[in-house]
């Protein structure tokens, strides 16, 4: 492998094993890292990769020969790196995961103090230049490992049940698929507590014990051909509702007791609903891809609804400058104010099944009127030659008839009783594409035809 560390993305670092990542590139972040930030406390976690400990343990010892003392919380979700950082007053975090990509990648996520990300304009470009020059300050003293994991995982459990008023908990049964990544152990300590204080919610798991050969495949539950498993499982016991993670279960995914995947964005309308009973006036962040729901929720409970760009640096930038209580994403990432403005898989399914308590009311009713009011394409992926040149093309059909227009992620166009989001995907030649409507489906399906006829050539 040649020095330029093409690992590193526009936020993370990810790669394939044995191509552009391994042990020696991850002692030199470790390294790097430690030196941009001049780091002396590291929070170091894993995911269930068969890679995993190997990668860790290398990444460690780079932080650990520039001087830093690594706190150590093992087999963890990427939510535990982000809690332990800012219980623990650490200089940073760091977690190895490949998340939900394929099997023989693997990759590293990377927090400063008080969770908050990294810059990647700046400081993120600091240490890849620092690991690809692989030329370091040499520390007056090594730094060692401190054995964090049981202290860190109380202290997560902890945090994350205290969103939820244990005691307005009703008789609830729920399915809960860890797809054999490293949702698992987390769970069961989360269950553990729960069971102490209440015997009203029952589990069923299923895919549940960590395995690096994922034999039920890669945890993405986004994906449809994966939601079979839980929809049938559901359906089998009879539950309340269903919940899936992805490999390093930042991401939660959710359906209804009758089997129905409940599409992302109406999830963030119902998080953004349940915050704003408990804390009138706040701000809710939100992505720009579907909004019309979310923020129609947010005016009628008298919050405030501030947008920001895709993805979790800037989402997370914009809550901590609004001090927003709650912000969400339609790919499932929703962040908390109180968890140190990061996002968290955990505390959506505690929050949905209080909220269940509370009101008696099914997960599929608390949806349906949203669902019709606003009616979603959900994300549509389209592969095109010429990106930037198919959207042009739509762009200039459309917006001679738009009553606004907003740029400032990709770009929305909204009409009278509709609107689409279109972007263009910043490492393959994908454009995404979302369509909602004002009540009407029919309306959603018709105008996703007409835009893919305009790329009819691209797509042949």
């Amino acid at each position: 492998m040649n020095d330029t560390l093409s690992c590193f993305k526009a936020y993370d670092v990810r790669g394939e094993l044995g191509v552009n990542f391994d042990g020696d590139i991850c002692y030199r972040i470790g390294r790097a890292f430690a030196q941009s930030l001049q780091a002396k406390r590291v929070v170091v976690g894993r995911d269930a990769r068969k890679t995993s400990p190997e990668l860790a343990q290398r990444l460690a010892q780079g932080l650990m020969d520039q001087g830093v003392e690594v706190l150590g919380i093992g087999l963890s979700g990427t939510e535990e790196m982000y809690w332990a950082t800012t219980e623990f007053d650490a200089c940073g975090g760091i977690e190895v995961t490949a998340s939900h990509n394929p099997i023989n990648y693997n990759g590293l996520k990377m927090v400063k103090s008080q969770s908050r990300p990294l810059d990647p304009a700046t400081e993120l470009l600091d240490i890849k230049a620092l690991a690809e020059k692989n030329v370091f300050e040499i520390s007056a003293q090594l730094g060692h490992l401190t054995d964090m994991q049981a202290v860190a995982k109380r202290a997560y459990v902890t945090k994350v049940l205290s969103f939820v008023d244990l005691s307005a908990l009703r008789p609830m049964s729920i399915v809960v698929n860890s797809g054999n990544g490293a949702a698992g152990p987390s769970f069961d300590e989360i269950e553990r507590y729960l069971s102490a204080q209440t015997s009203a919610v029952k589990f069923h798991r299923m895919f549940h014990e960590p395995d690096s050969s994922f034999p039920n495949g890669i945890p993405n539950p986004l994906l449809k051909k994966n939601h079979a498993p839980t929809r049938d499982m559901v359906l089998s016991v009879g539950a309340d509702f269903g919940v899936a993670f992805d490999g390093d279960f930042d991401r939660c995914f959710f359906f209804d007791e009758l089997g129905q995947f409940v599409p992302g964005e109406y999830i963030v309308g119902l998080l953004a609903s349940v915050f704003l009973d408990k804390e009138a006036g706040a701000t809710i962040v939100h992505d720009p891809r579907v909004t019309w729901n979310t923020q129609d929720i947010i005016a009628a409970k008298g919050g405030v609804a501030v947008q920001a760009k895709t993805g979790h640096a800037f989402i997370k930038q914009v809550m901590r400058a609004h001090d927003a209580v709650y912000g969400g994403e339609m790919s499932a990432h929703h962040y908390f104010r109180d968890f140190a403005f990061c996002d968290s898989g955990m505390v959506p399914w505690l929050l949905v099944v209080e909220l269940m308590s509370r009101t008696g009311t099914s997960l599929s009713e608390l949806v349906r009127a949203r669902k019709a009011a606003f009616p979603s394409s959900g994300e549509v992926n389209f592969t095109l030659a010429e990106p930037k040149a198919a959207m042009a093309r739509v762009v200039a059909h459309y917006r001679p008839q738009a009553l606004s227009v907003d740029e400032a992620d990709g770009i929305s166009l909204s009409f009278g009783d509709w609107r689409f989001n279109l972007r263009s995907s910043n490492t393959e030649p994908v454009v995404r594409l979302n369509v909602e409507s004002r009540g009407d489906p029919a309306l959603v399906a018709r105008k996703l035809a007409e835009i893919v006829s305009i790329w009819s050539d691209d797509l042949s």
